[in-house]
């Protein structure tokens, strides 16, 4: 959304439902997109959601996730973990994401080159937030 010179509201895009860009709020923050979805239709009171840790998070594309080795990514101190159990993957698709939790960020570049060596793809991700 985009507010103009005369302060009118230009819309782009809008997602009313939780959007990908936040799924680190589950993880990172005291209150995720989730629950402030449901407090705003609940007519609950609403909670500016705060970054507990730095994060990082990764979107996992398409058919690269079965080449993830799982296992060795849950030993890894700090990574949250989260698919979406899609039955279908395609190219680009959506399939998961890791958030990865309170580390510096040579430490996240570290992380990060050493899940793409688990993968084995380059593109096997999407956008990464760093937070």
């Amino acid at each position: 959304m985009f507010v103009t010179k005369e302060g009118n509201l230009l819309v782009n895009e809008l997602a009313p439902r939780p959007h990908n860009s936040g799924h680190y709020t589950l993880d990172a923050c005291d209150v995720s997109q989730f629950e402030a979805l449901v407090r705003a239709v609940c007519g609950l009171p609403l909670k500016e959601p705060r970054l507990l840790t730095p994060c990082t998070m990764i979107n996992l594309l398409g058919k690269h996730l079965e080449r993830l080795n799982i296992q060795r990514l849950l030993t890894m101190p700090g990574i949250k973990l989260h698919l979406y159990g899609k039955k279908i993957a395609g190219p680009k698709r959506k399939m998961g994401h890791i958030t990865i939790l309170n580390y510096s960020k040579a430490e996240v570049d570290r992380i990060v080159n050493e899940v793409k060596e688990l993968i084995g793809e380059d593109d096997a991700f999407g956008d990464i937030y760093n937070l």
